[in-house]
């Protein structure tokens, strides 16, 4: 079996350092939870940290260590449990449900973590794993970096359910002052053939390829994402009340849900808003872009604007020149977007107004493991960069980040073109 994956060169010195560089950060971002934070789901879309840190270790299992026949499966009843999506694989668990599931418990996991660990170690030391099963190792670090995102991101969700004032903390930092955001200029792209996707000896997803050329016109793109002055001003103008600034969707969406903000703000009876982030509720930062916001949020506030998303074709364009700059990535002992700036990776994924579809010639890989990315191509739409809890490394211009449109538990936000 070969996967349209390219093994990284440049993150550590070897597979078993990469290996053992990827599994310790996920221990390092569980370690601060109780049995008690990993266990519980707060919506269907989110996971338990429990399941993330078991998920990511079946996937090495399921698709290198199995391979090997003299491997001993740790536990059968794992294979169901911590599945997610892969019919090949066989049955597995409902998503609704995860958070039900209270044994095996967190150590129980600990425990097939460092069992799968001492396994996979041994198999990348003797040099057993050809190249086709180094290609799933890599596929299956990067798949743990997503998951500790998601991590991050359903921890944020769930403890802002917690109906406590002041709530719980992940991580303690000191207050954000903050300060006026920096004037937004316009940044003049020219139009011309432009090649787009991955190439070269870096790892890339399969649906980050292949290159291709598409057909620009000249545009102007944002100096920077848009910002909580911003969005306050956008708000301030009943942009949430105004139904010629929605698409038909989102105009429903707002009648169902009642939003009248981003996600995890509130106003207090002094009219001063605030937003729970991974560190207790904060005062809005008015120079840090706006987050958790969804598609349809960030296009009404396009238009709103007298602008509109980029495609994330115009998007990978523009990057070309800012491409070397970072925003804020994972720190632990942050876990939150800085003020906004020039680059275009970091701090917030941005919205596009690009719908998540194959490349021209785009062929998922055989077996489970081609149902990773492609099948989940319809009503998706695209956001690029990187974001605050995206972990180091793991960000590139080529990147596809995907989301249904009125998702905003991810660290999304927008920039503006024209």
């Amino acid at each position: 079996m070969t996967i349209s994956v390219r093994r990284s060169t440049t993150a550590e010195s070897g597979p078993v350092e990469r290996f053992r560089h990827v599994r310790s950060l996920t221990d390092l971002l569980a370690d601060r939870l109780s049995a008690e934070d990993q266990t519980p789901q707060s919506m269907t879309e989110a996971s338990p940290a429990k399941w993330h840190r078991a998920h990511v270790t079946w996937f090495f299992e399921e698709f290198v260590l199995r391979r090997d026949p003299s491997y001993v499966v740790y536990d059968e009843t794992y294979r169901y449990l911590f599945n997610s999506y892969y019919e090949a694989v066989g049955e597995r668990h409902p998503r609704p449900e995860r958070g039900l599931v209270t044994r095996p418990g967190i150590d129980d996991i600990t425990d097939y973590r460092h069992n799968v660990d001492t396994a996979m170690e041994a198999a990348l030391t003797a040099g057993s794993l050809d190249d086709d099963a180094l290609d799933l190792v890599e596929l299956g670090c990067n798949h743990e970096q997503q998951h500790q995102e998601l991590l991050l991101m359903d921890i944020k969700h769930l403890f802002s359910t917690v109906p406590l004032t002041p709530g719980p903390v992940y991580v303690d930092r000191e207050l954000d002052v903050g300060a006026s955001p920096a004037p937004m200029t316009w940044r003049a792209v020219p139009g011309g053939i432009s090649h787009v996707g991955a190439t070269g000896t870096a790892f890339a997803y399969d649906y980050e390829g292949p290159q291709h050329r598409v057909l620009l016109e000249d545009f102007e793109i944002a100096s920077r994402a848009v910002t909580n002055a911003d969005w306050l001003a956008f708000m301030a103008d009943d942009g949430y009340r105004r139904p010629e600034l929605w698409l038909s969707d989102g105009w429903a969406h707002i009648g169902q849900t009642g939003w009248q903000a981003p996600g995890y703000w509130s106003r207090d009876a002094a009219g001063e808003w605030s937003a729970f982030s991974l560190s207790g509720r904060r005062p809005v930062v008015a120079d840090e872009p706006v987050v958790h916001v969804s598609f349809y949020e960030a296009d009404a506030y396009a238009r709103w604007a007298g602008a509109r998303l980029p495609t994330e074709f115009e998007w990978e364009a523009a990057t070309s020149e800012v491409e070397t700059e970072r925003g804020e990535l994972l720190d632990p002992a942050r876990c939150h977007p800085r003020a906004a700036g020039t680059a275009m990776i970091g701090d917030v994924w941005e919205w596009t107004a690009s719908a998540y579809l194959p490349y021209p010639g785009f062929v998922p890989a055989n077996g489970a493991v081609g149902e990773y990315n492609g099948k989940f191509m319809c009503d998706q739409h695209v956001l690029r960069g990187a974001s605050a809890i995206t972990p180091r490394g793991h960000e590139r211009a080529t990147y596809r980040n995907f989301f249904p449109a009125a998702s905003r538990w991810a660290f999304s936000g927008l920039r503006l073109a024209r």
